[in-house]
């Protein structure tokens, strides 16, 4: 006798893979897993041809991880981790890739998707199935290999890990946060990180808080983007009164960058030598950027009501901090101001390099910071009658809290004023 018609007459049942062939579930994620790859080292390709041709030029225009953490780049994980492990192996990988002759004229027009990919070939995914680059590095991948250890037995190492530059070793730095006292108070904030942190107040900052390093808050709903701790104390140290405008001024012009070098993960670049760094205080652009520093600074201090002017830098060269200011004192003393002292408590000051030095701030990754510097000038009259009441600053800790009045002088043009308000609860620094 037949068998019954079955009831659901329009299923047909999906065929099952061959014996020792994987579910179609997990072909599918592996496919998904691939795809993925493959986009990741196309953004990759894209921001190490930016670094890579702005590094050859000296004339980089963002970081490593503002060119990463911009809108156009999806997979942002994943093309950070690619672009700096890439830039770590990029010395071997440009070696074997030529003694292999696989980098040929054809692929010139594609070098950084074939560095890229080769990276992650030979040293993270370790497979691929499509792309024309993944192709040709899957071709060669024996040959590469050979050539690795090759190069391995010359230089007397053990491995390929052996081989890489061992160019910079960074000492972890704690997480800072600026709570932003206009929109939230700081209990509040402590309260609700201390959930998943640990977190401390600074003791030099008000309204700053201290977490471990490493902290990741960049999806935290209360933070926002910022710097460092050193940032956070050019505005304390300028100390608007509430309801100032054109009496403050923070003047923080464009600079080498030289630092936040680490954050900027500059030790990773190609051009980044113990040479190179030593003639960057005496290049033309360092001599550039002085000459427009030192303009910047003589206009801000030119406006007929300001009472006090913050300069800022986040570079580590006399050539911008100390030249700078020296430069404009005899302008700055006609116009009735002298260097005062902001945090007097920090024992790391100005270079010995003119009298009056000793006023100047700088902080150093010694410190645990960026390399920053702060000079303030202050009217004489406006000095007079303001009167230290915490330790030092000129001016009392509630009206530093309320910066409310703090003007940013741009540096793109020189007359233009810019409210530095947040808009959110934190700025991570």
């Amino acid at each position: 006798m037949p068998p019954p018609p079955s009831k659901n007459r329009g299923h047909v049942p999906a065929p099952r893979p061959p014996p020792g062939q994987p579910p179609r579930r997990r072909m599918a994620s592996r496919d998904a897993a691939e795809r993925a790859a493959f986009f990741a080292r196309r953004e990759a390709a894209a921001v190490l041809r930016r670094v890579l041709r702005g590094d050859a030029s000296r004339r980089a225009a963002a970081s490593i991880k503002s060119l990463v953490y911009s809108p156009s780049v999806r997979n942002k994980r994943a093309t950070f981790a690619l672009v700096c492990q890439t830039l770590k192996y990029l010395p071997i990988l440009k070696e074997v890739l030529a003694s292999t002759g696989v980098l040929t004229s054809k692929w010139k027009k594609q070098e950084e998707l074939v560095y890229v990919t080769a990276y992650d070939i030979l040293f993270g995914q370790e497979t691929a199935t499509s792309g024309s680059v993944e192709q040709l590095i899957m071709v060669h991948k024996d040959t590469i290999m050979a050539a690795l250890e090759k190069m391995c037995l010359r230089r007397k190492v053990r491995s390929v890990e052996d081989l890489v530059s061992k160019k910079s070793t960074v000492k972890p730095k704690p997480r800072f946060l600026r709570v932003n006292t206009l929109r939230t108070s700081t209990n509040s904030v402590i309260e609700e990180l201390n959930k998943i942190h640990k977190v401390d107040k600074d003791e030099l900052v008000p309204d700053l808080l201290v977490l471990p390093p490493g902290t990741d808050l960049h999806n935290h709903h209360l933070v926002s983007d910022g710097k460092g701790k050193a940032s956070c104390m050019v505005a304390v140290a300028l100390c608007p009164e509430p309801g100032w405008k054109v009496r403050a001024i923070l003047l923080d012009p464009s600079c080498s960058g030289s630092g936040i070098s680490t954050e900027r993960l500059d030790h990773l670049l190609p051009s980044h030598s113990r040479g190179n760094q030593d003639d960057a205080s005496t290049s033309s652009r360092i001599r550039k950027l002085s000459a427009f520093q030192r303009k910047a600074l003589s206009h801000a201090l030119s406006f007929p009501s300001v009472e006090r002017v913050v300069y800022s830098t986040c570079s580590i060269h006399q050539a911008e901090n100390e030249d700078v200011v020296s430069s404009v004192l005899p302008l700055a003393s006609s116009l009735g101001f002298e260097l005062a002292t902001p945090f007097p408590q920090w024992r790391r000051r100005g270079l010995p390099v003119f009298e009056g030095s000793e006023h100047l701030l700088r902080t150093d990754p010694e410190d645990g910071l960026e390399g920053f510097f702060i000079s303030l000038f202050v009217r004489k009259a406006a000095a007079d009658a303001v009167k230290p009441s915490n330790g030092g600053l000129g001016v009392s800790k509630q009206i530093c809290k309320r910066r409310n009045g703090l003007m940013a002088f741009g540096s793109s043009r020189l007359s233009r004023m810019i409210m530095l308000c947040s808009t959110r609860g934190l700025s991570r620094r």
